[in-house]
């Protein structure tokens, strides 16, 4: 598990919630973007992209996610959810996520989400601003293989 955490520069811990299972006693597909939601919006903070909103009138929009499930994962649990930052573009950037059951001492699951700046009057991409792309330029260094 410390392997796992040393591979990222942000890590969530979530745990499972019992009505988070389906009726096969799984989490449900659904929740794994719940998952990385949660982890998103703390490594953007981190990394200062939500405060853009108030000085700027600029933030950031989910643009597309994605998620590849390895294994299911039941109640009781906690899953690590490891961020990298894989692909950064003027307007955009793309997040990969590694969820790791601490039950079955796994990864579970993958996925990607690809974030877009908007400016929130013209609802426009906008240019990543230059403080922030260095920041998100320093995260993606520690991308996980």
């Amino acid at each position: 598990m410390n392997d796992f955490v040393e591979q990222f520069k942000s890590v969530t811990e979530i745990p499972v919630a019992w009505g988070e299972l389906d009726a096969l006693n799984h989490v449900n597909n659904a929740v794994y973007f719940r998952y990385f939601e949660t982890a998103r919006i703390e490594a953007c903070t981190k990394v200062g992209v939500l405060n853009l909103n108030k000085m700027d009138k600029i933030g950031p929009v989910l643009a597309d996610t994605y998620a590849k499930y390895k294994r299911p994962v039941t109640f009781p649990d906690t899953l690590l959810v490891g961020i990298s930052i894989c692909q950064i573009e003027s307007d955009r950037f793309t997040m990969e996520y590694t969820v790791f059951s601490k039950q079955q001492q796994a990864i579970t699951t993958k996925g990607t989400s690809t974030i877009v700046m908007v400016d929130y009057a013209s609802g426009r991409p906008v240019d990543i601003p230059s403080e922030t792309m260095e920041l998100l330029n320093e995260y993606s260094e520690f991308k996980a293989d």
